[in-house]
C-alpha cells in the first residue's frame, strides 16, 4: 500500500469524508453487573474457565498466564460478558481506561466487574481500528475530562456511552489502518519475547559462571585454581553517603552527580542522576571515585546496584564499595545482582528496612583471579549489551508506532 498525504492543509481536525461516531449508538457495552457478587474468594489457581481482571492487561493485550479461573457457574451466569475474539476490553475501576484487544481466546473466558467489553453493532466499525483509537491520545483526553478534579477512579457506563471517536467511512480504510498498526505491534511483541528469552539466558549464565566450581558452577576454559570467599569488608573499603544541608540551596546545582535509590536499577552504569550538587555541596559530601559500586541499603529498594562512571556522591541511603586491586568492579556488580535477594534478607526488621555499613560489610562474595573475573564480567557484559540493543530497538518501534497512530488515526496520512 502507498501512503498518500493530504495535499492541502485543512482547518478540520479530521478529513471531511470521516465521521464522528457515538459509542453508545454504535456499540454493545457490557460488564458484570453488581448483583452477581463475584468476589476474590472465588478465584481459582486452575480450571477450565478464565476470568479477566484489570491486572491481566499487558501492552494492549491479555496476559493469559496471569489470569485466574472461576467455576463454570460464573462463566454461564452472563452470556453478554463471555469473551470472544475481536472483543475490545476497557478497565472501568481502579486504573481506568486500560485497553486490551482480544486476538485469541485459549479457554472459555468471562470478566470480573472491573472490565467493560465493547462490540460493534451491525459492523458499524472495525473492532481493531476502534481498539487503536482507545489506545490513542483522543481517548486519553476524553478520560481526562471525565476525571478532572475528581479523586474517584471509575469509568461509568452512563459517561462512556457519550464518547465520540473519528472514523473513516469505509471498513476497508479502517482495516488498512488497523493492519498497519498491528504489524508494528507484532514487531514489538517479537522483540519483547526475544528480550525475555535473552534475559533468561543471561540469568542462567550468571548462575553458572558466578558459582564457584566446587559448588557446581561452570568453569570457563583455560582457568584453574581455587576460588576464594571473602566478606565485602575484607575485600574493600565501604562507605555510606551523606546529604548536604537541603536548607542551603547553594549546595545543589548541575555539576556533580548525587546518587539516590531512584537512580539505581536502570542499568549497570550510573551516568546521570535526578538530583545534582554544586561544587559547594560536593565539597561537603562523601566522595566516591569512578568504578565505585553503589548499593541501596535502606527502604523497599534495598539491593539495587550500579557502577559509577565518574567521581560522584550519594545520599545516606547508599552504601558504596570502593574499587581496588582485589577485584573487577563489573564482576562484583554481577555477584551482587545475582544475590540481590540475599542482600534484602540481611535488612533489619523495622518500620523502614535497613542494612548498615557494618552489616553490609559481612556479605560474603566468591571470586577467582582477576583474569578470570574479567573474563566472566566480559561475557555477561556482552549479554547486557545485546539486551540493551534489543531494548533500544523496541523503543524505536514504539516511537514509530506512536507517530503512525498520530498520522493514521487523525487522517493526516491516508492509506489507499
Amino acid at each position: 500500500m502507498e501512503l498518500i498525504k493530504e495535499k492541502e492543509p485543512t482547518q478540520l481536525k479530521y478529513p471531511v469524508d470521516w465521521e464522528m461516531l457515538n459509542l453508545g449508538k454504535s456499540s454493545v457495552l457490557k460488564a458484570r453487573i453488581g448483583w452477581q457478587g463475584l468476589t476474590t474468594a472465588e478465584y481459582l489457581d486452575a480450571g477450565d474457565y478464565y476470568l479477566i481482571t484489570g491486572t491481566d492487561f499487558k501492552h494492549g493485550y491479555i496476559d493469559w498466564d496471569n489470569c485466574v479461573y472461576v467455576e463454570k457457574l460464573r462463566y454461564d451466569q452472563d452470556k453478554n460478558i463471555q469473551v470472544k475474539e475481536d472483543d475490545v476490553l476497557v478497565t472501568k475501576d481502579g486504573t481506568i481506561g486500560k485497553v486490551a484487544f482480544v486476538n485469541n481466546v485459549p479457554k472459555k473466558t468471562t470478566l470480573n466487574s472491573g472490565v467493560f467489553v465493547i462490540r460493534p453493532v451491525h459492523k458499524s466499525y472495525y473492532p481493531r481500528y476502534f481498539y487503536y483509537v482507545l489506545m490513542s491520545e483522543h481517548f486519553k483526553e476524553f478520560l481526562g475530562k471525565l476525571t478532572a478534579g475528581s479523586t474517584i477512579s471509575h469509568l461509568y457506563q452512563k459517561d462512556f456511552v457519550h464518547y465520540e471517536f473519528p472514523l473513516p467511512q469505509t471498513l476497508t480504510e479502517q482495516k488498512a489502518i488497523a493492519t498497519a498498526l498491528s504489524d508494528v505491534d507484532a514487531l514489538i511483541t517479537s522483540l519483547e519475547q526475544t528480550i525475555t528469552k535473552k534475559k533468561a539466558i543471561k540469568q542462567g549464565a550468571m548462575q553458572q559462571l558466578l558459582t564457584p566450581p566446587h559448588k557446581g558452577g561452570k568453569r570457563l576454559p583455560g582457568f584453574s585454581g581455587e576460588w576464594v570467599e571473602k566478606t565485602l569488608g575484607e575485600l574493600a573499603e565501604i562507605a555510606t553517603g551523606t546529604t548536604p544541608p537541603t536548607r542551603d540551596l547553594e549546595n545543589y546545582g548541575s555539576e556533580y552527580c548525587f546518587v539516590s535509590p531512584a537512580d539505581l536499577g536502570k542499568g549497570k552504569y550510573i551516568n546521570e542522576t535526578i538530583k545534582n550538587l554544586s561544587a559547594k555541596g560536593f565539597a561537603l559530601s562523601r566522595i566516591f571515585p569512578t568504578d565505585s559500586i553503589m548499593v541501596t541499603c535502606i527502604g523497599s529498594t534495598i539491593g539495587k546496584i550500579g557502577i559509577a562512571t565518574k567521581t560522584l556522591t550519594s545520599n545516606q541511603q547508599i552504601n558504596a564499595i570502593f574499587p581496588n586491586d582485589n577485584f573487577i568492579s563489573e564482576y562484583i556488580y554481577y555477584q551482587l545482582s545475582l544475590n540481590a535477594l540475599k542482600i534484602k534478607q540481611m535488612a533489619s526488621e523495622q518500620a523502614v528496612p535497613m542494612i548498615n555499613k557494618t552489616e553490609f560489610s559481612e556479605f560474603v562474595v566468591s571470586f577467582p583471579t582477576l583474569k578470570e573475573q574479567k573474563a566472566i564480567a566480559q561475557i555477561l557484559s556482552d549479554m547486557d549489551a545485546e539486551i540493551t540493543q534489543l531494548e533500544t530497538k523496541k523503543e524505536k518501534y514504539q516511537a514509530i508506532k506512536q507517530g503512525m497512530m498520530q498520522e493514521l488515526l487523525t487522517g493526516k496520512t491516508r492509506l489507499v
